[in-house]
């Protein structure tokens, strides 16, 4: 499932809990993003995984895939929070083949997280 998250106007913010599906990217994650996209022109995103990866449906990492492509040129900042290393290490990496920064954080650097992709200075 996927919960809207209190956010600044220029940011889409979600968090992960239990069993996420295509459905649950497709029905709040998409319609966010490209309203996002219609208001500023790019897309600030944060992602706190709050359940397991192996929770992400298989459908749900290729609707995902699908989101990132539709709008490859729209990225400016996503930051994916987690206690998962091996999420935080793909994201980190992932920002060097992608437009936009992309950037990792631990459960406990929320809000450092928030304030960086609200375009927060000093972090960088």
């Amino acid at each position: 499932m996927i919960q809207v998250l209190n956010a600044p106007k220029n940011v889409v913010a979600f968090r992960a809990l239990g069993e996420v599906t295509a459905n649950d990217y497709k029905t709040i994650i998409a319609p966010a993003v490209k309203n996002l996209v219609e208001q500023i022109d790019e897309i600030n995103f944060l992602f706190l995984i709050d359940t397991d990866l192996e929770n992400f449906t298989a459908t749900a990492w290729l609707e995902d895939a699908f989101i990132g492509l539709k709008n490859f040129g729209k990225w400016n900042r996503a930051a994916i929070v987690t206690n998962s290393e091996r999420a935080i290490s793909f994201t980190n990496a992932f920002g060097y083949v992608v437009p936009g920064n992309f950037r990792g954080f631990k459960k406990e650097s929320y809000d450092q997280a928030l304030h960086w992709v609200q375009g927060g200075a000093g972090l960088d």
